[in-house]
């Protein structure tokens, strides 16, 4: 798997591309569940940067342990996300908002400020009844198995 940084890398730019894309050119802005699953996209990006500048020295395969765990992240982010969207549990609360009640003006409006403008309990776009959230469980846990068998073939062969 001689090319696999590269596919991390690849999947990664893919992933951030379309949610900027999602956020920038179709108005669909991120609640703080999707801002948390593009971190590890992010770190995935910087991490196979590295593995593809050290491999001849170290080996991919440590690099893409760390791929994978980066994946593995942002899968169970989006997995978690996916359970706010269909009200399997809360989300957190900056997810929703402070719900307590207020006893002054001042409570209350600093309340409606710290309320989040996009909620993560409701799903902005979906195709055949997928979430975008539920789009990255899918590609998270597919890159995570591809990076996973990658950094297996890569211990093997030396």
């Amino acid at each position: 798997m001689k090319n696999a940084l590269w596919v991390a890398l690849l999947g990664s730019v893919g992933a951030l591309g379309a949610a900027f894309i999602a956020q920038y050119v179709f108005d669909l802005w991120p609640c703080v569940l999707c801002l948390y699953q593009r971190w590890p996209y992010a770190a995935v990006i910087v991490i196979s940067l590295a593995g593809i500048a050290l491999h001849k020295r170290i080996g991919a395969g440590p690099f893409l342990l760390l791929c994978a765990l980066g994946f593995a992240v942002t899968a169970a982010v989006a997995g978690y996300h996916v359970g706010v969207e269909q009200g399997w549990w809360e989300g957190t609360a900056e997810c929703v908002g402070d719900t307590a009640k207020a006893s002054n003006l001042q409570e209350l409006k600093a309340k409606i400020m710290s309320t989040p403008i996009v909620r993560c309990d409701e799903v902005a776009w979906s195709l055949f009844g997928i979430s975008m959230a539920g789009y990255n469980v899918i590609a998270g846990v597919i890159l995570t198995v591809f990076s996973l068998f990658a950094a297996l073939s890569s211990f093997k062969s030396k």
